[in-house]
C-alpha cells in the first residue's frame, strides 16, 4: 500500500489541475442534491422479518382490502373568537388539500361529520383515508403539511390552528426538526473546528485545508444520500449521522496527513519529499484506518433492520469520501498552497515565541544541565514510574462511569423526540384530549383460522372470545368490530389503547396480548398475531438487543486482527480491545445517567424518555471502535517503530507518545467538539449519539492513550511485542515509517 500511495502522489503532482477540476466539478454537481438530501428519507425501516408485527402488515395488505393500512388525521383547533364560518372554511380547505394530494382522501361521511363538529367551539379531529402503508404515510403527511400550511408562518386558515396526527405525521414533523437541527449544528460546528485548527497550526491557510475537506465530504455524501434514498429506505436520522461523523473524520484524516507533512518540512525535507513522506506514512494510516472504520460499521449490517443499516451506510459513505479526499484532494491543495501550508501567520509566530521565552525562563533553560525533557517524555516517566497505580486508578474511574450500564433500558419512538412546545407534539396532545391518546396508534390483531371460515359457529365463537379478551384488558380503551378477510379464513380486530403507542403501558399491553391470546381457547381454531406500531417497536427492540452479541464479536474480533497485523503482537491488540471496551462502557454509563435517569434534562434542552434509543448502543460501539482504531494505529505504529530502532520498551513508548500525542490530542479535541455540538442541537436520539461518542473519544484520548497505554506497556515490557514464530511467518509485514533520511531543502 505504501508503494501505491507514493505512486499516487507522483500522479497527483503531475495532474494536480486535472484532479482539482474533477473535485470542483463533483462539488458543483453534488451541491444542489445535497440541499435536498432529506426529501425522500423515511421514518420506516423498522420492520422485522418473520415477526408478528410484519405478519400483520402482510396480512392486512393481502387479505383485508377494506382495512386502512395506516392512520392519518387533522386536528382542527379553533382560536379564541373563531367564527363557525372560519371553522367550516378550514374543513373545506382540508378537503381540497386531500383531493389534490395522492394516496389520501377525505370521505363524504368524515367531511359531513367535520362540518357538524365545526359548529362547536371545541377541538375536533378529521380522519383521512390512506391507501399506503405506514412507512409510506410520511411522504403523504409531508405533502399535506405543505398544502395546509402547517408549520409555515401565516399560511394557516384564519381563526384556527391545524395539526396533522398519525405515525406518518410524526415522522414528517421529525424530519423537519432534524433538518433544522442539522443546519444549526453545521453552522456552529465548522467555526469551532476552525478555531481549534488555528490553535494547532497557527495559520489560517493550513487550518482551512482540513476544513475544506470536511465541507467537501459532507456535501458529496449528502448528494449520495439523496440518490440512495430514492432507491431504498433510509432513516431520517442518516443526515445527522453522516454530518456528525463526516465533519470529524474528514478533518481528522486531513489533520494527520497535514501534520506529518509539516513535521517532515521542519525536519529538512523539500516540499515534494515531505508530501511524499506524509502520503507514505500518515496517508497509508488514514487509508487503513478509514477501511477499518468502514468495515467496523459494516458489522451493523449483521442486524436485519433497515433503519440501523441506513444510518451505518451514511457513516460508511462519508468515511469513504473523507479517505478519498485526503488521498487525492488534500495533496493537491497542499502543493497549491505552497509555503502557506506549513508556515505560521505572523501573529501566531510572535505569540508562540513569547510563550517559549517565558517557558525557558521558568525552567531556567539558560543552564543546559537544568533543562528538562519534553512534556510527553516527563508525562510518560510519571505514569511508568508507578504503572500498577496508574492502571488501577484509570480502570477504576472508567468502571465507575460504566456502573449505570447495569440498569440500561432501550426503546424506540418519535413522539417524545419532540420538544414540549413543538407544533407536532401539540397536535398529538390535542388529538389525545379529543379522542384518546391511543386512537392514532391502534393495536392490530389478525387471527388466521386453521379450518373453515369466520362465519361458521365454532370459529365465530372463538373470534368473539378473542375480542372479549382484548376488551377486558385495562389498558384498552375500545375494540372495533371484527373484519373478515376476502376469503373468510382470517379475521382482523383493532383495539385503541388508553395510552399513546410509545408509552410503557401500551408496550406492556402488546406483550400481554401476545402471551395471553395464544393461551385462550381460540388458539385451537386460529393462529393469532399481534401487530401495530407499538408491536413493531417491541420487535425491533428484541431484534437489536438479541443481535448485540453478534456486533460485539464482529467489531472486537476485527479490531484485534487488524492491530495484530499492524503491530505484529499478540498482547498489544488484546490490551487495545479491552481498553476500548472500557471507554465504550463508560460512555454507555454516562448515557444512562443523562438520558435514562434524566440528570441533565434542563441543561441539554430535553426531557428524559426513561430509556436509551434502541439504535444508540450498536451505533456507538461500531463508531467508537472504528474511530479509536485511528488513534491506536497512529500511536502504536510510532511506538513500534521506535522499539525496532532502540529495543528499549520504555524509551519507545516515551518517544512514540512524544511524536504523536499532540496530533492525536488535537484530532480527538476536534472529534469530541463536533460530537458535542450535536448534543445541544439534536433531538434526543441524536443527542445520545453525540454525547456517547464525545465521551468515549474524550476518555480514549486521555485516560486510555495517556495513562493506560504507557502504564500497561510498562508492565508488559518486552512481552508487548511477543509473537509466536509460526504466526510471525504467516502475518504480512507492514510499516508506515520506513523512509529515507531527509535531505536539505
Amino acid at each position: 500500500m505504501r508503494r501505491a500511495m507514493i505512486g499516487l502522489d507522483g500522479f497527483l503532482r503531475r495532474r494536480r489541475w486535472l484532479v482539482l477540476a474533477l473535485w470542483v466539478a463533483v462539488l458543483a454537481a453534488a451541491a444542489p442534491f445535497a440541499v435536498r438530501q432529506s426529501e425522500h428519507l423515511s421514518g420506516g425501516g423498522f420492520d422485522v422479518s418473520g415477526a408478528q408485527s410484519q405478519a400483520v402488515v402482510n396480512a392486512v395488505a393481502a387479505d383485508f382490502p377494506g382495512v386502512e393500512p395506516s392512520q392519518l388525521g387533522v386536528v382542527v383547533a379553533p382560536r379564541a373568537g373563531a367564527t363557525v364560518e372560519q371553522r367550516r372554511a378550514a374543513v373545506r380547505r382540508i378537503g381540497r388539500a386531500a383531493a389534490q394530494a395522492p394516496d389520501v382522501t377525505l370521505t363524504a361521511p368524515a367531511r359531513a361529520a367535520a362540518l357538524r363538529a365545526a359548529g362547536a367551539r371545541r377541538d375536533f379531529v378529521i380522519p383521512l383515508r390512506l391507501t399506503v402503508a405506514e412507512d409510506d404515510a410520511q411522504e403523504v403527511a409531508t405533502d399535506l403539511r405543505e398544502r395546509l400550511g402547517i408549520g409555515a408562518q401565516g399560511r394557516l386558515p384564519a381563526g384556527v390552528e391545524l395539526h396533522l396526527v398519525g405515525q406518518g405525521a410524526l415522522w414528517a414533523g421529525l424530519q423537519e426538526v432534524t433538518k433544522t437541527d442539522l443546519e444549526q449544528a453545521e453552522s456552529v460546528g465548522f467555526p469551532i473546528v476552525l478555531l481549534i485548527l488555528l490553535a494547532v497550526f497557527g495559520s489560517f491557510a493550513a487550518a482551512s485545508l482540513p476544513l475544506l475537506l470536511g465541507v467537501f465530504s459532507v456535501i458529496v455524501t449528502g448528494a449520495l444520500i439523496y440518490f440512495m434514498s430514492r432507491a431504498m429506505d433510509m432513516s431520517i436520522f442518516v443526515t445527522n449521522m453522516a454530518s456528525m461523523i463526516g465533519i470529524g473524520v474528514a478533518v481528522d484524516y486531513s489533520l494527520f496527513v497535514l501534520a506529518r507533512y509539516r513535521e517532515e518540512i521542519f525536519a529538512g525535507r523539500s516540499r515534494d519529499e515531505a508530501r511524499k513522506a506524509a502520503m507514505a506514512t500518515s496517508g497509508v494510516a488514514v487509508a487503513f484506518s478509514g477501511m477499518t472504520v468502514i468495515v467496523s460499521l459494516a458489522g451493523l449490517w449483521m442486524v436485519d433492520n433497515n433503519a440501523l443499516r441506513s444510518m451505518a451506510l451514511g457513516a460508511m459513505l462519508v468515511v469513504a469520501i473523507s479517505v478519498l479526499a485526503s488521498a487525492t484532494l488534500l495533496p493537491v491543495l497542499i502543493a497549491l498552497f505552497g509555503r502557506r501550508a506549513y508556515s505560521r501567520n505572523r501573529l501566531f509566530t510572535v505569540t508562540r515565541l513569547v510563550a517559549r521565552s517565558r517557558a525557558r525562563r521558568r525552567r531556567g533553560s539558560t543552564r543546559p544541565e537544568r533543562r528538562r525533557g519534553s512534556f510527553w517524555a516527563r508525562w510518560t516517566a510519571l505514569v511508568t514510574r508507578r504503572p500498577v497505580l496508574a492502571v488501577l486508578a484509570a480502570s477504576a474511574l472508567l468502571l465507575t462511569l460504566a456502573v449505570p450500564v447495569l440498569s440500561m433500558d432501550t426503546g424506540t419512538g418519535a413522539l417524545r423526540q419532540f420538544p414540549a412546545g413543538n407544533e407536532t407534539r401539540i397536535g398529538f396532545e390535542r388529538a389525545a384530549a379529543v379522542g384518546g391518546a391511543g386512537q392514532s396508534v391502534p393495536v392490530k390483531v389478525v387471527a388466521r383460522l386453521r379450518a373453515g371460515v369466520a362465519s361458521e359457529r365454532g370459529n365465530a365463537a372463538a373470534i368473539r372470545d378473542v375480542r372479549a379478551r382484548i376488551g377486558r384488558d385495562p389498558a384498552v380503551a375500545s375494540v372495533a368490530a371484527p373484519v373478515a378477510s376476502r376469503d373468510g379464513r382470517s379475521v382482523f380486530v383493532q383495539a385503541a389503547p388508553r395510552a399513546d403507542g410509545e408509552a410503557p403501558a401500551t408496550k406492556a399491553l402488546v406483550d400481554r396480548l401476545r402471551r395471553d391470546l395464544p393461551a385462550a381457547a381460540a388458539s385451537r381454531v386460529a393462529a393469532i398475531d399481534v401487530g401495530g406500531q407499538t408491536a413493531r417497536q417491541n420487535d425491533v427492540e428484541d431484534l437489536i438487543s438479541g443481535s448485540m452479541w453478534k456486533i460485539i464479536v464482529f467489531v472486537l474480533g476485527l479490531s484485534y486482527l487488524v492491530l495484530m497485523v499492524l503491530l505484529r503482537s499478540v498482547l498489544l491488540p488484546l490490551k487495545a480491545v479491552l481498553m476500548n471496551l472500557l471507554s465504550v462502557g463508560a460512555a454507555y454509563g454516562v448515557l444512562v445517567a443523562v438520558f435514562q435517569w434524566g440528570w441533565l434534562d434542563g441543561l441539554l434542552g430535553f426531557e428524559s424518555r426513561g430509556h436509551i434509543d434502541t439504535l444508540t448502543p450498536p451505533l456507538i460501539l461500531a463508531v467508537v471502535f472504528g474511530l479509536s482504531m485511528d488513534y491506536e494505529v497512529f500511536l502504536l505504529s510510532r511506538i513500534r517503530e521506535r522499539w525496532e530502532a532502540t529495543g528499549d520498551s520504555r524509551q519507545a513508548v516515551a518517544e512514540g507518545l512524544a511524536s504523536s500525542a499532540r496530533t492525536i490530542t488535537s484530532a480527538a479535541v476536534i472529534m469530541a467538539s463536533v460530537f458535542a455540538v450535536f448534543v445541544f442541537t439534536g433531538v434526543p436520539s441524536i443527542k445520545e449519539l453525540g454525547l456517547g461518542n464525545a465521551v468515549a473519544i474524550t476518555l480514549d484520548a486521555t485516560l486510555v492513550r495517556l495513562v493506560l497505554v504507557p502504564a500497561a506497556m510498562e508492565l508488559l515490557g518486552d512481552w508487548n511485542w511477543w509473537l509466536p514464530e509460526r504466526l510471525a511467518r504467516v502475518l504480512p509485514r507492514s510499516s508506515f515509517d520506513e523512509l529515507p533520511e531527509p535531505t536539505a531543502s
